[in-house]
């Protein structure tokens, strides 16, 4: 795991690229500095390193070093790209680490991340997942509030609309941002699906403008 680790982070180095750095820091509003690394391909940096290794538990605990030790934000988007690997995809152990990772990293590019771990880990452990983002869904945090709404990314049929239902309705009345673009965003990619039932729940449900806008945009 530690050979993992360092082999990422001697990758990352090779590529900083210190003019690109101060954009990326400035755009992400980051107070962790940026090596100056695109995000794609400090992700290809994840991959690569950790193409020989098939053990889960492995992938995992050095994707909690590279984030917990993080000195450049590059460093958080490959441990979060080692969780997104055929090995750990869809383990249940993964809860925990993704409740870490949006709790301490609190800001949008690491929930919009990690809410397609959520997503996968939906089809594997559906009951065991629809629990957790109902509980999120009432969280004091509001990023852990966020990757609840955002939680089923990418399923496409396979929403389950009772579960969209009940992390949106808590978080109608949200007055944060991120909140009611994350509520715009989950109804507007379902309503590709099912278009009528999106205009339905747009209708029975007072949102907010700039969620209703998102949610309606391509209807």
């Amino acid at each position: 795991m530690v050979g993992l680790v360092d082999d990422i982070r001697a990758a990352l180095r090779s590529r900083a690229d210190p003019a690109r750095a101060a954009g990326q820091q400035a755009y992400m509003k980051s107070a962790m500095p940026f090596l100056g690394v695109r995000v794609p391909d400090a992700r290809q940096v994840a991959r690569r390193a950790a193409a020989e290794t098939t053990d889960a538990t492995t992938l995992r605990r050095a994707a909690r070093r590279l984030w917990d030790e993080a000195n450049f934000r590059e460093e958080r988007y490959a441990a979060m790209a080692l969780l997104a690997l055929r090995p750990v995809a869809g383990d249940p152990a993964l809860f925990e680490d993704v409740e870490h990772m949006v709790r301490t990293g609190a800001w949008w590019d690491v929930t919009d991340e990690l809410a397609h771990r959520l997503a996968e880990l939906h089809e594997c452990h559906s009951a065991q997942t629809a629990t957790l983002a109902r509980t999120w869904a009432r969280d004091d945090d509001m990023w852990i509030r966020r990757i609840s709404i955002l939680s089923q990314l990418g399923r496409g049929a396979h929403v389950e609309t009772a579960v969209l239902t009940d992390t949106i309705t808590p978080n109608i009345d949200d007055r944060e941002f991120f909140v009611r673009k994350a509520i715009g965003w989950a109804l507007r990619e379902y309503a590709r699906i099912d278009p009528e039932w999106v205009r339905t729940f747009a209708s029975e449900h007072p949102l907010s403008p700039l969620s209703r806008r998102e949610a309606l945009k391509h209807l």
